[in-house]
């Protein structure tokens, strides 16, 4: 995930005292939560306690005397930095204590009480689905909670995600993010504050032939019919004429596992579309449209007389990619740190293995070019779980009395204005197994741009070829 501290704020004390700085730590460019320095410290010293202070990135030091305010945006920079280094270690980003630290401090910085709600959760085709829930669950309680409400096995859960989607005029979903494990999934769309967004079950694998498992189960058969011709009516999934009517012929006899056959010969079949967006490949600002699936990223361009034209992208001859972010100033001149500043330019962009010796820089200018990242990781986990012999199925919390037992982390809130700091003296959270939905953003050595090593995503995947594969 993209994590950034864009801008400080100057805050009166809870009961009139002295004023204090609070930072605003955005998700993907919108306000997850804001915490003051102190917080963070304490943050850092349960993570130094836990997993000792060699694996910890530096942390900006105390100052005796009030800072100024170019040190205070000095600070702001380095605990920018600090956060990300947290997050994209594949250690400490998926460590309770971590996630669960954002967790409240999102629900507080929201000021939500915790409190058991209805929150709706829509299927591929638009069916709602009810679930009682805490305004405190987290996305994995959130997860099971549905595939409870559906009857879905506890064993195939972990082949569906929730996604965080904004659903336009014409009905289709523009896909935001994957909600993660540091997240409050009711807090996360309602604070929001529009009826555009929505939450969506969706599988979350990319290898069809995983599909063979999840078809085993009515529940999970119906779901997957249910995405796959919503996809086909969306146009996701590019079908001919003489294989439109044979779908339809399928769909009448009610024939999921044949309709299901036949849907994963087509192209595109379970890939996640994007909406439209520019790219400098085969030329620069070339309108495209994006789609992720099977191992690559798809460009699809419609060249002069409406011919349609696309380019396959492998994941595994992406040596690295890097999702950047810029903010232009606005006309006129310059601007202070954090005010005045225009929407966040996206870009995402890969170094592929064009041919033997030839490395190429590809850049997708997106909105959502952070999502597009999320599922090249999620491509690449994929692959090197395949290629260890391991499974995507994930253990579960065992259900007790019929209900998710919760952890520590999932307790009511009961001080809404701010977080205290962690206390040291506090046994140490139960850490949760990393999950092949996590995003871990390794750096790799000796990058060929002026991007910092710890700016790009490394790809264990990646596989020299030589020009005769091409």
């Amino acid at each position: 995930m993209h994590f950034s501290i864009p801008e400080t704020e100057s805050r009166s004390g809870d009961s009139g005292g002295s004023a204090y700085v609070a930072y605003n730590i955005h998700v993907n460019g919108v306000l997850h939560c804001r915490v003051r320095y102190s917080q963070l410290l304490g943050l850092h010293e349960q993570l130094r306690k836990e997993y000792g202070a060699n694996v910890l990135p530096a942390f900006p030091p105390k100052k005796l005397f009030s800072l100024t305010p170019a040190e205070v945006e000095q600070r702001r920079e380095q605990l920018e930095k600090y956060m990300q280094a947290v997050r994209q270690d594949p250690l400490l980003g998926s460590s309770e204590t971590f996630n669960s630290f954002l967790r409240r401090a999102q629900q507080e910085t929201q000021q939500v009480p915790t409190e058991e709600v209805s929150l709706e959760v829509l299927l591929s085709n638009g069916q709602k689905v009810l679930v009682n829930v805490l305004t405190s669950d987290q996305t994995e309680d959130v997860l099971e909670a549905v595939a409870a409400k559906l009857d879905l096995p506890d064993d195939l859960i972990g082949y569906f995600s929730l996604f965080l989607v904004r659903e336009k005029e014409d009905g289709a979903f523009s896909f935001v993010r994957k909600l993660q494990e540091f997240e409050l999934p009711y807090v996360s769309v309602s604070s929001l504050r529009s009826q555009e967004y929505k939450i969506v079950l969706r599988k979350s694998y990319w290898d069809s032939a995983y599909d063979d498992d999840v078809m085993e189960n009515r529940v999970g058969l119906n779901l997957l019919y249910a995405q796959t011709v919503s996809d086909i009516e969306r146009g996701w999934i590019l079908v001919t004429k003489e294989q439109h009517r044979q779908l339809k012929s399928l769909q009448e006899k009610v024939s999921k596992k044949e309709f299901l056959r036949l849907a994963q010969t087509l192209r595109h079949y379970g890939y996640l579309r994007f909406d439209a967006c520019v790219a400098d490949f085969p030329e620069k600002d070339c309108p495209v449209v994006v789609s992720a699936g099977n191992s690559e990223l798809s460009l699809q361009l419609r060249l002069p007389g409406q011919q349609l034209r696309e380019g396959s992208f492998r994941v595994t001859r992406m040596r690295c990619w890097r999702v950047t972010s810029s903010v232009p100033l606005p006309s006129g001149g310059t601007s202070s740190p954090g005010r005045g500043r225009g929407e966040v330019r996206l870009e995402l962009a890969f170094e592929y293995l064009m041919s033997k010796d030839r490395l190429q820089w590809v850049t997708i200018t997106s909105p959502q070019a952070i999502m597009m990242s999320i599922c090249l990781q999620s491509m690449v986990d994929e692959l090197m779980v395949k290629k260890s012999g391991g499974s995507i199925r994930k253990m579960l919390r065992r259900r007790v009395g019929g209900t998710l037992r919760r952890s520590d982390s999932q307790q009511a809130v009961k001080s809404p204005p701010l977080l205290e700091s962690p206390d040291a003296t506090r046994e140490s959270m139960v850490k949760l197994s990393s999950k092949l939905s996590a995003v871990s953003l390794r750096g790799i050595g000796s990058p060929s741009t002026d991007a910092s090593a710890s700016d790009v995503h490394g790809n264990f995947a990646f596989e020299g070829i030589g020009d005769e594969d091409l």
